[in-house]
């Protein structure tokens, strides 16, 4: 008989224990007393488990009903949820919003925004994956992704609608103990084609036989940014690192930022910018985030 428990017995149930009494539960749910009792009675009845002890003057939770005034509390917190989450999804809102991050995105400008997100929109789920390159924009393209932020490739993707957020700046790094690091002077690029170049790949078939920022016949590719950042600093070769992320190691000088010829010395600018299929823009969750993004992402100069 377990199928027939309602949902109106359930809330009486837990108005009785929180009110303390079947009185105060009825004045509480609008109810005559016979009718709270007759709705603890019933799912008494139904589930085989006597829930209070009625001995005293006032109904008192058995062992068993203490068990099973949380199960209840969670069914009823369950169902609260769904229909608040259908009024949401029927007013437009997302179900869930699901975001690909390029890896040269301020990972501090994301947290600071989900912080947020978590608490405008607590029933939209956001899921967040982090990519590089044509890898980041292949979730938005095949729809696992409804929204990315992710950095300009010198490549089309006609079916995607873009909106510039700011800049991230790449610069060239090396440990203090490679070659390059004790160059005087700028640094001619055939002297950089001299030495291993770490590069970061990508692991979609997109940018297929494309290289960007390849000043070396020698390279040693590389599919996270982690990666690449740690083999940098134990001198296994010279790189593009974005600014926000190696700026401690060069105060430090765990890093060494390289001066190369014809590139700025202040770093190379990376446009990043929130994308979209044109044909689905984002929802109010969505719409929200990139706003967040434009006005709060201080760690992206404007540039």
């Amino acid at each position: 008989m377990l199928d027939g428990v309602s949902l109106d017995q359930l809330r009486t149930f837990i108005a009785a224990v929180d009110e303390g009494s079947f009185s105060a539960a009825a004045r509480k749910l609008n109810r005559v007393q016979s009718a709270v009792s007759g709705w603890v009675g019933s799912l008494e009845a139904q589930i085989g488990v006597v829930l209070f002890d009625r001995s005293g003057r006032y109904p008192k939770l058995t062992p068993e009903g203490v068990l099973l005034l949380a199960d209840a509390r969670n069914i009823v917190a369950g169902v609260d949820t769904l229909k608040a989450r259908a009024r949401l999804m029927s007013s437009g809102l997302e179900a869930e919003l699901s975001v690909v991050v390029d890896v040269f995105f301020p990972t501090a400008a994301i947290t600071e925004a989900a912080k947020e997100f978590a608490t405008r929109f607590p029933l939209t789920p956001l899921r967040l994956f982090v990519e590089g390159l044509g890898a980041a924009y292949q979730p938005v393209m095949d729809g696992r992704c409804s929204l990315g932020f992710l950095s300009a490739l010198p490549v089309a993707f006609p079916s995607l609608t873009s909106e510039r957020l700011g800049q991230v700046l790449l610069v060239m790094v090396a440990a203090p103990g490679h070659p390059l690091a004790a160059w005087d002077g700028q640094i001619p690029k055939d002297a950089l084609a001299r030495h291993v170049q770490l590069v970061l790949t990508d692991r979609s078939a997109l940018l297929g036989g494309q290289d960007f920022g390849v000043l070396s016949p020698s390279t040693w590719r590389l599919a996270d940014l982690s990666t690449k950042h740690a083999f940098l600093k134990d001198g296994v070769g010279w790189g593009s690192m974005p600014l926000h992320m190696v700026a401690q190691d060069l105060a430090a000088g765990a890093l060494v930022q390289l001066d190369v010829e014809d590139m700025p010395r202040e770093g190379t600018p990376l446009t990043m910018s929130a994308v979209h299929p044109a044909s689905a823009p984002p929802g109010p969750a969505g719409r929200w985030l990139i706003a967040r993004m434009k006005a709060g992402a201080t760690q992206l100069p404007r540039g």
